[in-house]
């Protein structure tokens, strides 16, 4: 029970990665907060957490929009004081079928509202409180995705990401707060398709281990799940 105490929200953890997230870290003791668009999908992963005898919360909102955001992070405020693990999992990204010349505006705008802007407004709303603390992991999905121009605007939100991801990290020096990079791998998701290299029970434990570095660990930098798979929690 290594992050017993802890308190953890994982965006897009009704289904797919996230949910799986959720589960790992259910069963090293963390209470979860559950996030997704869809109510049947919440009770899905709140009904699959069952089995650990740890707090279970949900928020329900879309990531696209500036008050679902608003409202969900006021919730986790008024209900645990902020959070001490975030994994920003959630994110969309356009049809493979998609030509790269005809992405709209709309498409692009969107996608880097879900992917890079509701990011950092969840960074911008539970970092401070953690640098207060003195203690906080947050984990930033990324994507190894390249050589796929027709998915321009997931591409180029990802590498947003990850250039978010070390900028904000400067100023997680000498303190107790780690922010980090991960990806995940291709997986068999929703996102990922049939044709994906792993299956998404897969991404465990090696997604866990970012959450489990010491006040003094890596710091903007990139893990990878797959290569981590094999370590030993």
């Amino acid at each position: 029970m290594k992050l017993e105490g802890r308190t953890a929200l994982i965006t897009g953890s009704s289904r797919g990665v996230g949910q799986q997230i959720a589960m790992g870290l259910a069963e090293l003791g963390a209470k979860i907060i559950v996030h997704g668009r869809r109510t049947e999908n919440i009770d899905q992963t709140i009904d699959m957490l069952g089995k650990y005898d740890v707090e279970v919360f949900r928020v329900e909102g879309d990531l696209s929009v500036n008050t679902h955001i608003s409202k969900i992070t006021g919730q986790i405020v008024d209900k645990f004081g902020g959070v001490d693990i975030l994994y920003n999992n959630a994110a969309i990204m356009s049809s493979f079928e998609e030509n790269i010349w005809e992405h709209s505006l709309e498409a692009w705008e969107k996608t880097f509202r879900v992917n890079l802007y509701a990011l950092y407004f969840m960074c911008s709303a539970f970092i401070p409180g953690m640098i207060r603390r003195g203690y906080g992991r947050v984990i930033n999905l990324t994507s190894g995705i390249k050589d796929q121009p027709e998915l321009a605007p997931y591409s180029a939100s990802k590498a947003a990401v990850d250039k978010l991801t070390q900028d904000i990290a400067v100023k997680l020096e000498n303190t107790g707060v780690r922010i980090n990079i991960l990806d995940p791998g291709w997986l068999k998701t929703d996102m990922g398709g049939p044709n994906a290299w792993y299956d998404v029970g897969e991404v465990l434990p090696g997604a866990l281990v970012p959450a489990l570095i010491e006040d003094d660990g890596p710091n903007g930098k990139l893990f990878s799940a797959i290569e981590l798979k094999d370590t030993k929690l």
